[in-house]
Parts: structure tokens; C-alpha cells; sequence
């Protein structure tokens, strides 16, 4: 399920948000704040359809977004891509998925 307020449990949002706009390897560091984050599918989707060119979104910094978008030019809704991989994933990794892993093991 996507989360339309996503903002709201960011991780970094209790954090300093300039730590999250900067250059070169301290991109790298800035990214930390963006493990384990509960959306930042939203985020990077987010950053993704509004072509946010600075900054650290979604755990990729500006230059791994703008590669990500010329390797995929097609992509008209990133939300739409990644809401449908996140819902695929989960089917695929739920219940049904650990039952058949069982039985086929």
C-alpha cells in the first residue's frame, strides 16, 4: 500500500535537512539516513516524477537518479512502477510464496 503521507515518517524528517543536500562524497554519508527508512520507495518515486535534480531522495543521490532516468526514458509514473514492484514483491515474498518454497523444498 502506498503511503500518500509519506512525509510525515520519513526518517530523515526529524533530522537537519541541509545534511541531505550535499556534494561529492558526503552524499555517501547523507544516504545512511535512508536505510531501513519505511518510504523510501515513496520518496525516491517522489524525487523520480518531479525530477528533483539536488539532493538525497530515496536513498539515491542526484547522479544515480539522473542515470537511473536515462536508462529507463519510457517510465511515465515512477509512483506507478515501483507501487506495482513493491505490490509484486510482497505477493511474491508473503504467505503464498513461503507455503510454495516449503512444499517445493
Amino acid at each position: 500500500m502506498w503511503d500518500e503521507a509519506w512525509g510525515e515518517r520519513a526518517h530523515c524528517r526529524s533530522s537537519d535537512p541541509d545534511a541531505l543536500f550535499v556534494q561529492g562524497a558526503a552524499q555517501h554519508e547523507a544516504k545512511k539516513v535512508c536505510h531501513g527508512c519505511p518510504v523510501r520507495t515513496e520518496c525516491l518515486a517522489e524525487a523520480l516524477d518531479g525530477r528533483i535534480e539536488f539532493g538525497v531522495w530515496g536513498g539515491l543521490t542526484e547522479r544515480e537518479r539522473r542515470a537511473l532516468l536515462r536508462r529507463r526514458p519510457t517510465v511515465v509514473s515512477w509512483r506507478v512502477l515501483l507501487e506495482t514492484a513493491r505490490a509484486e514483491h510482497v505477493t511474491m515474498t508473503g504467505p503464498v510464496a513461503a507455503d510454495l518454497a516449503v512444499r517445493a523444498g
